[in-house]
Order: structure tokens, then C-alpha cells, then sequence
């Protein structure tokens, strides 16, 4: 497994297209959530996936909006630890690459374990977001 940090001007066609497919593929699809994939926000981010022979197997971005953020963490291998891995990989972007200070998610509820065992803290209660629930945690750097 390979890991990967690209700015959105210097992904490939076909890696572009591998992250919008397997996004839409999880929060679309498998989630049945339809909602708007395409938000601007990528052109500003940095991709970070984990690429093996059978293509991208886990993928966050890292971008600033209203502060540092990470978004659209997700993992095509469930329970490998791939998730655990992308996350960590995303938190060393924010601090190296934008200085991040404290990181700010808005994170599904079933993975909340996941994010409190990297140091996040959750800051509010429960809100639905295109049907489906989450919560806003934050990593103090």
C-alpha cells in the first residue's frame, strides 16, 4: 500500500476520476445520501489516498475553510485499518503543510471511536446532514 498527497492541479485525469467514483460510490450509493459531490472545495485541498495494486483503498482531503479541515474520509477495506491510517496520514498534511493549529471534522456517528482514538474530541451534539447523522470533533494540535 502506497501513500499519496496531491494538490488537485497535479492529480491525473484518472486519478481524479478514481477519487469521485469511490466517493460517490460510499456516500452516494452505498449510503443512498444524494447530494451535491461536487463542491469547489477540492480545487483548494490536498487528496490524500492509499493505493495498492487494485487501485485507491482509502482517501480523505485536507483543506482550509473556516479553518483547517478534514473531509470525506473514507475506506473501501472495512476493519483493516486503512480508515486509521488515511486519518493519520491527513492530520501530518494539516500541520506540515497548512500549519494547522486544530483540525475541525463533522464526522458520521458510527465512527466516532475512530476519530476519538486520534485525539478528537466531539463539540456538539448530534445533527443530521443530508439524512444522515454527525457530529463536529476537533484536534487541538
Amino acid at each position: 500500500m502506497k501513500t499519496y498527497v496531491k494538490r488537485f492541479d497535479e492529480l491525473t485525469l484518472d486519478e481524479l476520476y478514481e477519487i469521485l467514483k469511490i466517493r460517490v460510490n460510499v456516500f452516494v450509493v452505498e449510503q443512498n445520501c444524494p447530494y451535491s459531490e461536487l463542491d469547489d472545495v477540492d480545487k483548494d485541498a490536498f487528496h490524500v489516498y492509499l493505493k495498492d495494486a487494485g487501485g485507491m483503498q482509502a482517501y480523505l482531503r485536507v483543506y482550509k475553510k473556516n479553518g483547517v479541515r478534514i473531509g470525506r474520509v473514507l475506506s473501501l477495506k472495512r476493519r483493516q485499518g486503512l480508515g486509521t491510517t488515511v486519518l493519520n496520514e491527513g492530520i501530518r498534511v494539516a500541520k506540515e503543510k497548512l500549519s494547522a493549529k486544530k483540525i475541525v471534522i463533522e464526522a458520521q456517528t458510527y465512527a466516532r471511536k475512530m476519530y476519538e482514538n486520534a485525539g478528537f474530541v466531539q463539540t456538539s451534539e448530534a445533527f443530521l446532514e443530508d439524512g444522515i447523522e454527525h457530529i463536529r470533533m476537533e484536534l487541538k494540535i
